[in-house]
């Protein structure tokens, strides 16, 4: 209820889901009578779950977590935690959504802060990135953590053996850095059971040099929605320069399964959905200003996490690696 487009997106989104994939069910969580008004005829494998309150966009998730305890947000995570649905996906509040989920799903065992990771596409595949904002002072120890959750992550997801992990830095010489960055370097070049790389830097993110690049949400976020910026620019110059006269048109015609596979790679609403690493259960974390598209892959992702049982994966190599 909480997107900055509000639930026909997400409506219009969960759909489109249940029509293409035959195994899927789908619970929305909000104010029934808005939610019934949208389904209009509705489902058979959508139902509603009646929510009293909504947590907006700007609300701290201080005053989230004790006021909004009934609210769609709140009700939609204890819903996984009960095992009633086997994941959640939310287009609000990030920082409500971090909160509630380590009050209500609860973090694995041994991991400090939770972490925002998404994969992204690049040169040659793909690359999870995290930390992608749920933390913005991370200390050496938690990159660290993102670096183990990251690597079992991209074993589990993509079903690589050992994972190229880097950190994400200002150069690729050891000496670079902050403080955090360098220690955090240290540690898991230590570590026997990562295979770490060293470091990357932001050009490094799109060329397929690392499968999992780790870095502090402050940094990450900001990388991120530069690349994403750089992509809908991108998109926009291409679709102007093959409309703009007769010969862009024609051009444009003679090349449209070249463009069509550079857009599909480009366009940020077909990689929307991030997940919540660290807590126990699959919570994906879609784009405020998401549309019907952009939430459907946010879905997606939530069906694939569950249908791989990342968490449950996740959290048996890290009792291993915590140790």
């Amino acid at each position: 209820m909480g997107g900055d487009r509000g639930a026909a997106v997400v409506v219009a989104a969960s759909l489109q889901a249940v029509r293409e994939n035959e195994a899927l069910s789908i619970v929305l969580v909000g104010v029934r009578s808005e939610l019934e008004a949208l389904l209009r005829e509705g489902h058979a494998r959508i139902r509603i779950v009646e929510a009293a309150d909504v947590v907006r966009m700007n609300e701290r998730p201080s005053h989230a977590l004790r006021h909004k305890k009934n609210s769609s947000m709140a009700i939609a995570l204890s819903l996984v935690r009960d095992d009633e649905a086997q994941g959640c996906v939310s287009a609000g509040n990030t920082g409500a959504l971090m909160a509630f989920g380590r009050t209500i799903i609860r973090m694995y065992p041994g991991i400090e802060r939770p972490a925002i990771a998404k994969l992204i596409p690049s040169l040659r595949g793909r690359c999870h990135v995290l930390d992608l904002g749920a933390n913005v002072d991370s200390t050496a120890e938690n990159l660290y953590q993102y670096a183990l959750m990251g690597s079992l992550m991209a074993s589990a997801i993509c079903q690589q053996a050992e994972p190229r992990v880097a950190l994400l830095n200002v150069g690729e010489e050891e000496i670079k850095g902050n403080e955090q960055v360098r220690l955090a370097s240290h540690m898991l070049a230590q570590c026997d059971t990562v295979n770490y790389i060293g470091y990357v830097e932001g050009s490094d993110l799109f060329r397929d040099v690392a499968d999992v690049v780790v870095c502090d949400g402050f940094v990450g976020n900001i990388a991120l929605k530069t690349g994403e910026g750089v992509a809908g620019l991108l998109i926009e110059l291409m679709e102007q320069a093959f409309t703009r006269n007769l010969y862009g048109r024609l051009v444009g015609l003679l090349a449209r399964p070249i463009i069509g596979r550079l857009l599909r790679l480009m366009d940020p609403s077909r990689h929307n959905g991030a997940s919540l690493l660290g807590l126990q259960g699959v919570v994906i974390k879609s784009h405020g200003n998401a549309n019907e598209r952009a939430m459907l892959s946010a879905i997606r992702q939530a069906v694939r996490e569950v249908e791989l049982e990342v968490p449950r994966r996740i959290n048996e190599r890290l009792d291993d690696l915590m140790l």
